[in-house]
């Protein structure tokens, strides 16, 4: 999903991300997708985000994604602290732009999960005030829990209509169960609808 939210939104940069190094070692495919490996809760671990990510912002257009809580969490879990790495690199640079994102996969009508996507309000490096490490911390973890907390609205509601459709998924139960419905279809000459309802179905295009 980054990787596809990345070109079709943020197209062209390049997408980076910082990733457990024993995980990585275990699923090697994803050094060659922009991943790196960084050691956990280690001052040596801290040091190498550091000098890996002021190279990647070296590069033109250069995208660093980051999971700021540097762990699985409950997507109802809004009290975990965000890790240092992200407020440190913002109080070290100068230009640049932080875009809070929230996500959460979640089942309306269909028999796979929709994808939802907010993004919060972009902050402009240059043009903010200089903050410290932990006015950063603050900072980014009000503006992502505020992201979280918007989404989860939307998703409650249960309505496409604030959302814009990226990418239209399978739709209909399972293979036979459908071959049945399309069975009947025919013989009563009614129109197949796979859908089990028309969330997005204006939105295919968008």
């Amino acid at each position: 999903m980054a990787h596809f939210i990345n070109h079709r939104i943020l197209a062209p940069r390049q997408l980076y991300a910082p990733i457990d190094a024993t995980a990585l070692e275990q699923y090697k495919v994803f050094k060659k997708l922009g991943f790196f490996g960084v050691e956990m809760n280690s001052t040596r671990g801290a040091a190498s985000f550091l000098k890996t990510t002021k190279t990647i912002f070296e590069r033109p257009n250069s995208a660093l994604w980051l999971t700021p809580e540097g762990r699985f969490a409950d997507v109802r879990d809004n009290t975990a602290e965000l890790m240092p790495g992200l407020p440190h690199v913002c109080s070290k640079m100068k230009t640049g732009f932080v875009l809070p994102m929230s996500l959460e996969y979640v089942f309306w009508e269909e028999r796979l999960p929709e994808c939802l996507i907010r993004f919060g309000e972009v902050v402009s490096l240059a043009e903010h005030t200089p903050q410290t490490k932990h006015q950063w911390a603050d900072e980014l973890s009000q503006r992502l829990r505020g992201t979280q907390a918007a989404l989860a609205e939307l998703v409650k509601a249960r309505s496409a209509e604030p959302f814009e459709n990226l990418l239209q998924g399978k739709q209909g139960a399972s293979g036979v169960y459908d071959w049945s419905r399309r069975c009947k279809s025919w013989i009563t000459g009614q129109p197949f609808q796979a859908a089990h309802g028309n969330q997005f179905a204006e939105k295919e295009d968008g």
